[in-house]
């Protein structure tokens, strides 16, 4: 059984910087894609970043294109996303998830099989 663990969220003030890992364990094979995720309360759950993990291609939300990085390891079996210029509409619990299928986006829930626990990220204005 595959299992996530999201760690680096906390508290920053706007205009600040995070970066968010996500360490993967148990996999017998490698996943097509990780991706991240954020919700923030009363909010549905929405897409913020994906990565392929042979070739690395990404692709991200439009609110938070330019600010924030997606990036893997694939020898640490780990997954980054770094955020710059955080702004307090970004305040969310941050997920990590692994699709172990093609999919032609990435950007739906329903495209990622295993979740991890979340992380909270606070930006304060």
């Amino acid at each position: 059984q595959v299992q996530l663990v999201e760690s680096g969220g906390g508290l920053v003030q706007a205009g600040g910087s995070l970066r968010l890992l996500c360490a993967a364990s148990g996999r017998t094979r490698s996943p097509y894609a990780m991706g991240w995720f954020r919700q923030a309360p009363g909010k549905e759950r929405e897409f913020v970043a994906v990565t392929t993990w042979s070739y690395g291609v990404t692709d991200y939300a439009d609110s938070v294109m330019g600010r924030f990085i997606i990036s893997r390891d694939v020898d640490k079996s780990t997954a980054y996303l770094q955020m710059n210029s955080l702004k307090p509409e970004d305040t969310a619990v941050y997920y990590c998830a692994e699709a172990v299928d093609y999919s032609t986006t990435y950007k739906s829930i329903e495209d990622y099989k295993y979740w991890g626990q979340g992380t909270q990220v606070t930006v304060s204005s």
